[in-house]
């Protein structure tokens, strides 16, 4: 029995982790509607409640760079120079679709946690 609820919490956790994955880069590209350097994203994600690893995040934040989703540029005006992240025009267009597409995401997952099950 032990056992048993030891491997549901274990199956809990990593679906859950798959659940939030997928929406490491919907987070990412609202939170970059203002210019951010990547450790102060990271402690923004998580004053909000969704922390990202810097192992994940650096790796996307240069993919969404190279697909032009975000626009960089070097600060160098401080004593420590840092790379400054913000959506592109592309950008702001693609998280303007995903997030019509979250909104109708959640509409349909409400109908479907509502714990009504399949009519027989």
């Amino acid at each position: 029995m032990i056992l048993e609820h030891a491997q549901q919490e274990q199956s809990s956790d990593r679906l859950a982790g798959e659940l939030r994955k997928g929406l490491i880069p919907l987070a990412v590209l609202a939170a970059l509607r203002s210019p951010a350097y990547g450790y102060s994203l990271q402690q923004f994600m998580v004053t909000k409640g969704f922390p990202v690893d810097q192992g994940t995040l650096y790796p996307l934040l240069r993919r969404l760079d190279e697909q032009g989703l975000l626009q960089s540029d070097w600060n160098t005006d401080e004593a420590r120079p840092r790379k400054y992240y913000r959506l592109s025009v592309a950008g702001a267009n693609v998280l303007e679709k995903l997030e019509a597409h979250w909104g109708e995401l959640v509409q349909v997952m409400s109908g479907l946690l509502r714990k009504e099950g399949v009519a027989k």
